[in-house]
């Protein structure tokens, strides 16, 4: 990150108006449960295939799309030709859980909510959850196994498959609602969740946005994907008036341009235009942060929009990009959730994918190297 980065504005998780002094710049003091996540918890399935088994399957290099019928070979083939690796993961699980990787100190800083089945997959996600520190609560039932996600690596791309199942049983009202786990979602003072999640619960989305608009929380939120601007464009837009903080990637950012008519495909301009969005929370501007790969990243904050360079790597030090876009939101709510400024926000967030990608899977080392 270069020395002369533009001073952005504090990111406060308060109201306040007046001028902080600098003895107020420390980090917020965190507690269990500051920083709540909800989305689908998915087991990753994941191998270094070849374009003919792409091509086989339809399969763009670099993409994320729901498995449909012609995909259901697919994940046995996967396991059956390739050598396969299988993680915890599901996008937000995997945000939540790099957050508080990076702030170590204290535990269960990170809740997460998804549905899981009750087999051998979802007692591995739960153990995965245990041992990376952060307090997950599954809504557990017996309809459908865990679901599943191919990624299917090929150089630095990746092509997403996910299988559901489980994960798309979430349900509000035999989960959410439930006193002892909206209590979780009221000690928090940091939401996010990602597109995803759209296509599975939108009142339990609402839910959580609406409280954490009413309460002046930040309420963060993902595009994920093409196809979730593009088919789950109503959904969208009825949660985009409580988001605070809007991430996605320039292909992602594209495709939400286009279905809204912003008729522009200049990264900046497409984020000048989604904060300009009707906003619920009018003590809070919102903010839009874009990725492009190894390009800069775009912030548009207050009344500007700055380009932040992501951090230098070797191409020959990429091992896996599937957890990258994961670990540049992790690292970004490790920093907001302590009430830090967004420049170092991003910093955070271009750290934490700097790391990732080094690695097979959304892994990471014991401890971070981030000061």
């Amino acid at each position: 990150m270069a020395s002369d980065e533009p001073k952005a504005k504090k990111a406060k998780l308060s109201d306040e108006k007046k001028t902080e002094s600098p003895a107020k710049t420390s980090p917020a003091k965190l507690s269990p449960n500051s920083l709540f996540g909800m989305g689908n918890p998915l087991l990753d399935i994941s191998a270094v295939v070849d374009k003919d088994f792409l091509d086989k399957y339809s399969l763009k290099a670099n993409n994320q799309i729901l498995a449909e019928d012609k995909h259901k070979a697919l994940f046995e083939e996967l396991v059956t030709k390739f050598k396969v690796e299988y993680y915890a993961g599901g996008a937000t699980q995997n945000s939540i859980k790099i957050a508080q990787w990076m702030i170590q100190q204290p535990h269960n800083v990170g809740t997460f909510f998804g549905c899981i089945g009750k087999d051998k997959f979802g007692e591995l996600l739960k153990q995965k959850a245990e041992e990376a520190h952060i307090d997950a609560h599954y809504y557990e039932q017996d309809e459908e196994p865990t679901g599943t996600c191919a990624a299917c690596i090929t150089g630095d791309n990746r092509s997403l498959v996910a299988n559901l199942a489980a994960a798309n049983c979430y349900k509000k009202e035999k989960h959410l609602d439930l006193e002892n786990n909206w209590k979780l979602v009221e000690k928090a003072k940091v939401y996010y969740i990602a597109g995803f999640f759209l296509t599975v619960s939108l009142e339990s989305i609402l839910k959580v946005a609406k409280h954490a608009s009413e309460n002046n929380k930040l309420f963060c939120l993902n595009l994920s994907a093409p196809f979730i601007c593009q088919f789950f464009k109503d959904n969208l837009m009825q949660v985009m008036p409580y988001v605070d903080v809007l991430f996605g990637n320039e292909t992602e950012a594209g495709a939400f341009a286009k279905e809204q008519d912003f008729e522009t495909k200049d990264i900046k301009e497409i984020a000048k235009k989604a904060q300009a969005l009707p906003k619920v929370n009018t003590k809070r501007q919102r903010i839009i942060v874009l990725t492009q790969g190894k390009d800069e990243t775009v912030v548009a904050l207050s009344d500007k929009v700055d380009a932040f360079p992501v951090l230098e790597i070797d191409p020959k030090d990429i091992v896996d990009t599937n957890g990258a876009g994961d670990a540049f939101v992790g690292g970004f709510l490790s920093e907001l959730v302590q009430e830090k400024p967004v420049v170092q926000c991003v910093k955070a967030a271009h750290y934490a994918a700097n790391v990732i990608i080094r690695r097979v899977g959304c892994t990471f080392p014991e401890k971070p190297a981030f000061v």
